[in-house]
């Protein structure tokens, strides 16, 4: 499950952070996953409560938000989001494309922490 090294990766980032910052906990974490990512949520979840034992993100909350597949049509130059996530048919002109904009992301976008009392 590519989930887990996933998971620790971004654990490792949310750390560095915190202890830049001198944090004392991590209380959220707001990870955006594309639709074509790869990445099962589930599978985040489950990776999230083990990699987050005996660390400041210990009892941290998890949110996963969703990107949409968003493809570019060179032909009409139409942004759009397409039916299918497997064949990319641009609705205007009816020509495939195999440009995505978006929706392959895997990435930490914000990461709520306590600092000490000044």
């Amino acid at each position: 499950m590519h989930e887990i090294s996933l998971m620790q990766n971004t654990i490792e980032i949310a750390l560095e952070h915190a202890h830049r910052q001198q944090a004392t906990k991590i209380h959220r974490l707001v990870l955006r996953i594309g639709e074509i990512s790869g990445v099962v949520p589930e599978a985040l979840e489950f990776a999230f409560d083990i990699c987050t034992q005996n660390t400041l993100a210990e009892g941290a909350k998890l949110e996963i938000q969703t990107v949409p597949v968003l493809c570019y049509c060179p032909h009409c130059q139409t942004t759009f989001q397409p039916n299918d996530i497997i064949i990319y048919e641009c609705p205007k002109c009816k020509k495939n494309t195999n440009q995505i904009k978006q929706g392959k992301e895997i990435e930490l976008s914000s990461l709520e922490i306590s600092q000490p009392d000044p």
